[in-house]
């Protein structure tokens, strides 16, 4: 079974849009899990321009399914979630002023870096997963070095798959045989949406778990959330 995690990052950037509490994050992540959600996701950045802080803290308190935290590995991060303790963080290679992630880590190159990281994580029993492009040799590299899931950064997918959905999917596969040969877990995320997310799945029938924010949000504009959530929960069955 694939499960569902919803980034909920674009809604705290509408709130903070007016520097209230409108729309409220903490009850939107609440909704989203009793219309069928199966986890929650958000990436706290360091100029908390849409998760902040607080609201880590405060979801916490009423995340009931997977709480995800992304970011990448910096020592104000780490604290956090060490101290928030979510079922699962996920390591991203993101600059502090990114827009958004472009790309996996190079993990052969900063293995000695992340390896330290994720034993951390291990100690304080949190479930590690590194985002990565579909490579099966950074996959190797990851489950080598004490990961237990792999991230594919999905967007490479995503922009190919009108054009040949075969060929978009066909390096995820590969890269997904080789998480089971390692025997790490297998994440995805990163422009699926209602249009490329049933082929992607049916491709991979190994897949933990996918993580979609932006498009989610943007379908809730016109369909609402409840029946959006139903519609990708759908994509996964």
């Amino acid at each position: 079974m694939t499960t569902l995690s919803v980034n909920i990052n674009k809604v705290a950037t509408l709130r903070n849009a007016r520097g209230e509490n409108v729309p409220d994050v903490v009850k939107f992540a609440i909704d989203c899990e009793k219309f069928g959600a199966q986890g929650i996701t958000v990436h706290p950045r360091p100029d908390e321009r849409h998760i902040t802080r607080r609201d880590v803290y405060d979801l916490r308190k009423v995340v009931t399914t997977e709480f995800n935290i992304e970011g990448y590995p910096s020592d104000d991060f780490l604290r956090l979630v060490i101290e928030v303790a979510p079922e699962q963080v996920t390591l991203v290679p993101d600059a502090p002023d990114a827009l958004t992630s472009s790309a996996g880590w190079n993990v052969k190159a900063n293995s000695e870096f992340l390896e330290k990281i994720l034993l951390r994580l291990r100690q304080a029993g949190i479930r590690t997963s590194v985002f990565v492009d579909a490579d099966p040799e950074q996959v190797k590299e990851a489950a080598r070095i004490g990961a237990d899931r792999v991230e594919l950064y999905t967007k490479p997918y995503a922009d190919l798959f009108p054009e040949n959905p075969q060929e978009a999917v066909a390096p995820f596969v590969t890269a997904s045989a080789e998480a089971l040969r390692c025997g790490i877990g297998l994440n995805a995320g990163h422009d699926l949406n209602l249009a490329n997310l049933n082929f992607f799945y049916k491709s991979l029938p190994l897949l933990d778990e996918v993580s979609i924010g932006h498009a989610i949000i943007s379908d809730a504009l016109y369909l609402g959330i409840e029946t959006t959530i139903r519609e990708y929960r759908h994509c996964l069955s």
